[in-house]
């Protein structure tokens, strides 16, 4: 069930007995974003935050996807680790990836968590499995494709290597009107986060993407009201994440946005994901 905090506000958002955690941070290495694992560290540090979770876009052994190169990623961990002890009294901060679902990878993933020893993986479906194709979700033609990006979240979170879903509702930002496939695509991916007990991530990046107009009206690309108003009552945990692709994003005022329109929903988010992850 949502774990409920009666708390009161100050700087920074703060609330009294709460923590200020974000686990979905990108650093300049995914060639889309700006600033260093410390120059993140630093701005988390200036916020007041507990913890801070990197989950940069993972390349792959045999593909970056246009990410950092694979050569990089024993880099980027080192850096990440060297962090963690130089900062371990001042911030918690925690190793992960924000990484697609495709099965020929799978002997990957259980090395990333098993020999890699990462906190976590943050799956982020941007393209997903359909036969030998892996289509982009943004390119998709048609709300029929939701199905089968749903449905790729499916059998991904059923492989139990996931501890949290990304934005999972993605799929509307692409310039379709919300239909009968967009119900259907939400009730897959609800099912299966209550299934396996999965984390869904309440996307705060879709705030500062702004408003845009949609063939049923104005709206934010996401978080979409549509999927969320399915998730109240079910008992899948939320938890706010920052997507944060520079170092001022990773607690700022759409993290605050994010958390009153939760609440607004009846939604109480997590604080934090501690308690799931392994002992520091």
């Amino acid at each position: 069930m949502f774990r409920i905090c009666f708390v009161t506000w100050y700087s920074h958002g703060r609330e009294e007995s709460a923590m200020i955690a974000n686990y979905h941070t990108h650093t300049y290495r995914c060639n889309h974003a700006q600033g260093t694992e410390e120059e993140y560290v630093i701005s988390a540090l200036e916020r007041g935050m507990d913890v801070l979770g990197f989950s940069d876009h993972t390349p792959y052994p045999d593909d970056n996807h246009g990410r950092m190169a694979y050569a990089d990623l024993p880099v980027h961990f080192a850096e990440v680790d060297r962090l963690k002890r130089k900062y371990a009294s001042r911030l918690i901060i925690r190793k992960g990836l924000e990484i697609e679902y495709l099965p020929r990878y799978r002997d990957f993933y259980e090395e990333l968590l098993a020999v890699r020893k990462l906190d976590y993986l943050l799956l982020g479906e941007h393209f997903y499995p359909c036969g030998n194709e892996a289509p982009l979700l943004m390119d998709a033609k048609s709300t029929e494709e939701n199905i089968l990006y749903a449905k790729s979240i499916r059998e991904a979170l059923k492989t139990g290597y996931f501890l949290m879903l990304a934005h999972p509702d993605l799929f509307a930002m692409n310039p379709f009107a919300w239909d009968e496939n967009c119900e259907r695509a939400s009730d897959i991916i609800l099912d299966a986060a209550a299934e396996t007990d999965t984390v869904l991530e309440y996307n705060a990046n879709g705030y500062r993407r702004g408003i845009h107009p949609y063939p049923d009206g104005k709206r934010y690309m996401y978080p979409h009201p549509r999927f969320w108003e399915k998730a109240v009552g079910s008992g899948i945990r939320v938890i706010i994440g920052a997507d944060a692709h520079e170092p001022s994003q990773v607690w700022d005022e759409q993290m605050i946005q994010a958390r009153t329109a939760l609440r607004g929903l009846g939604i109480e988010p997590l604080t934090d994901l501690e308690s799931c992850l392994p002992a520091r």
